[in-house]
């Protein structure tokens, strides 16, 4: 049982579906006016979220100003009259003021969503059944944890970072000197990883390409992947250097610096705890979170463990990796968490979402133990309408419109049911569900499949290239893992940092995670901007057509089955447009060559006494000699080093004029504004 237990850990993050009571439905309000979502059997019982009509936001408004963002209270006499009923004792925005970004929160929305607490012997189902009678609430959405799929208890194949050493058993040379390279068959696959000497079936180039992607670019620092998972050890030795760091903040300082509305963050956040504090020494964490950042981001070339798809390299630094906690040992955030977590990531730079977890997909197997989750995008976003809110927040609003890329990439994992269905929120259509392929370009037996997936990358498969039927296969003499067709990354086990494997579309997501990254990094180095639509698109188009390899049957054996048992067949046929293409970082980049539009110049916004620096070259332009404000009293600029630099002096608007060498004149619009300019929010 210890050993089956073990290959369960090899799944990816996942919730667990909505568990819901026998003959529920969805709640519906006497005037038909309000969507209220099906309360779950799990529901947080004393919470429920409201999102409230547009109608109430100066009401509501002023009783968070007045209560200094504290209250037990709407102000809204219809509301409050269901509260005191309730005993309600906590009545809270759910999304914190972030002074730089609340005109575009009240734009989507966000602003008008609550978390209200009450007597935990209320009946929830009667509380929202008041809440629904109230014309002031658009929508009800009860509360919930999310939860793992997997043994929290892994014993993977664990490699201190002191028993790595160099290895040059391949047919070419690696471009980078990280010593473990040469077990990540995932990148670079010709038939000499480990892999190729215990399993016969390895095909030469089922791998992400990042061969001749590294040639040309290797990462950058300035694009940021917010990881959602465990915390990512950002002390890692072959992590930190990658680790995205919010400057001016500092950890136990007791401040919010940066005015996010989040004291503390230095390093991302624990939304588990609601704390700056993120752990990876809880019990029954598994280093999961700081496998997946590995994958994209592992410091390239520093002479230790392995690479990062891309963590830099040949004189370029990586992406940055942004850590934001949804589990955190035996504990996971709530729904409310995890939105915030969404939202957070867009507000503070990130412009992918990597996810390796989501609900159980529809045609999961029951007999097998899985919960079915939602079965259509319309029952998704009906159960859970705040993620889907928050999920719509970051793909539109993350990035810049003079950036790199207008609004951001969310990245799922598609599940581990053997289902023929993605997960959600993978199977939105505004997100990027990805499946897992072994080293032949098979898909993983556990894998999820369906049309809803988008694109396909190496994840592993152990009940494939083991012995079907003959489970001790897979473990050594000491009953851990062996490292056949599994994917190395960085790890920490009991807060030592080193290396290990696991396999999963767990595994597969931050391939796709890591070529996004890479591919941004090369799109911001040339110049090129995207919208977010564009640069999934071009990802699919140069992404490679693996269906011809979906022939006859392959053999695996079920991790829920009984050593000796009988192997399970796969008619790879019904596999075939069902999932998505290979992922294929070197195709992508020669994509971008000549896609999107030249990057230009953008508005700029600063706080009075606020000094702002931009790299000129960044948006093409080149021998800049002066720069000046139409109206000095409100800002001034500078040139220096092909740097510009403005400072606000008072609140308005005024123009920006930078002149260069060659006679061209480039113009934008520069805005001075303080917090939220007597707009009524905190």
């Amino acid at each position: 049982m210890k050993r089956i237990a073990f290959v369960v850990a090899f799944l990816a993050l996942v919730t667990l579906g909505a568990c819901v009571r026998e003959g529920a439905e969805s709640l519906s309000p006497n005037d038909g006016g309000h969507h209220v979502s099906i309360i779950t059997e799990d529901a947080i019982q004393g919470e429920v979220i409201i999102k409230f009509d547009s109608a109430m936001e100066a009401i509501l408004d002023e009783t968070m100003t007045r209560s200094g963002g504290e209250a037990t209270r709407s102000g809204i006499p219809s509301t409050d009259e269901v509260l005191d009923i309730l005993g309600a004792y906590s009545f809270e925005r759910l999304f914190p003021v972030d002074i730089r970004h609340e005109e575009r929160t009240r734009q989507a929305g966000l602003h008008l969503w609550y978390i209200v607490r009450f007597d935990e012997s209320e009946d929830i189902a009667t509380a929202i059944e008041h809440l629904s009678q109230l014309g002031e609430v658009d929508r009800l959405q009860c509360n919930r944890n999310i939860y793992r799929a997997y043994n929290p208890d892994p014993n993977p194949r664990f490699i201190s970072c002191a028993e790595s050493e160099s290895h040059t058993t391949r047919s070419v040379a690696w471009p980078f000197n990280d010593p473990e390279i040469y077990r990540q068959w995932c990148y670079i696959n010709d038939g000499t990883a480990p892999i190729a000497q215990e399993w016969a079936g390895v095909v030469s180039g089922a791998d992400a390409g990042c061969a001749g992607a590294w040639e040309v670019c290797t990462g950058d620092e300035d694009i940021i992947v917010a990881v959602m998972d465990e915390a990512v050890m950002w002390s890692h030795p072959d992590l930190a250097d990658n680790i995205w760091i919010n400057e001016g903040e500092e950890l136990h300082a007791g401040q919010d610096a940066d005015g996010n509305g989040y004291e503390d963050d230095k390093y991302g956040y624990n939304f588990v705890r609601n704390s700056a504090v993120t752990s990876w020494t809880s019990n029954g964490s598994t280093g999961h979170g700081t496998h997946v950042a590995g994958t994209i981001a592992a410091v390239n070339d520093n002479g230790i463990g392995c690479a990062g798809i891309a963590g830099g390299g040949k004189g370029h630094k990586g992406v940055k990796i942004m850590s934001l906690q949804l589990f955190d040992g035996m504990n996971s955030a709530s729904l409310a968490m995890e939105a915030r977590a969404i939202k957070y990531a867009a507000d503070n730079g990130a412009v992918i979402l990597q996810c390796s977890w989501g609900y159980n997909s529809a045609k999961a197997n029951l007999i097998m133990g899985y919960t079915p989750g939602p079965a259509t995008e319309e029952e998704w976003a009906a159960t859970y309408p705040l993620e889907k809110e928050a999920l719509d927040y970051f793909i539109n609003c993350a990035g810049s419109p003079n950036g790199v890329i207008d609004g951001g990439l969310a990245i799922f994992a598609s599940g581990n049911e053997y289902a023929a269905q993605s997960s959600f929120p993978a199977a939105y259509s505004g997100c990027i569900s990805v499946a897992s392929i072994a080293a032949d370009f098979t898909p993983a037996s556990y894998s999820n499949y369906g049309s809803e997936v988008l694109l396909s990358a190496p994840g592993g498969d152990l009940e494939y290239y083991g012995t079907p039927g003959q489970e001790d296969e897979l473990y050594d003499e000491n009953g851990v893992l062996k490292e056949q067709g599994a994917i190395f990354s960085t790890l920490v086990v009991n807060g030592v940092a080193g290396y290990g494997y696991y396999e999963g579309t767990s595994m597969a997501c931050p391939h796709v995670s890591g070529v996004a990254a890479l591919g941004l990094a090369y799109a911001k180095q040339q110049h090129r901007h995207f919208t977010s639509a564009e640069f999934r698109e071009l990802m699919y188009a140069s992404a490679e057509d693996i269906d011809d390899y979906f022939v006859g049957e392959k053999l695996f054996y079920m991790r829920h089955n009984s050593a000796g048992a009988t192997p399970l067949k796969m008619n790879l046929t019904e596999y075939r447009g069902k999932m998505g293409r290979l992922v294929d970082a070197t195709a992508l980049l020669k994509a971008i060559d000549g896609s999107g539009r030249d990057m230009r110049l953008p508005n700029l916004y600063l706080a009075p006494d606020e000094e702002l620096r931009l790299v000129l070259e960044e948006y093409n332009i080149v021998s800049a000699t002066t720069a000046t404000t139409a109206n000095s009293s409100i800002a001034e600029a500078r040139i220096e080093g092909g740097l510009l630099y403005v400072v606000g002096h008072s609140k308005g608007q005024t123009s920006l004029s930078i002149r260069c060498s060659d006679g061209t004149e480039h113009r934008t619009t520069l805005t001075v504004r303080v917090g939220a300019e007597d707009n009524g929010w905190l």
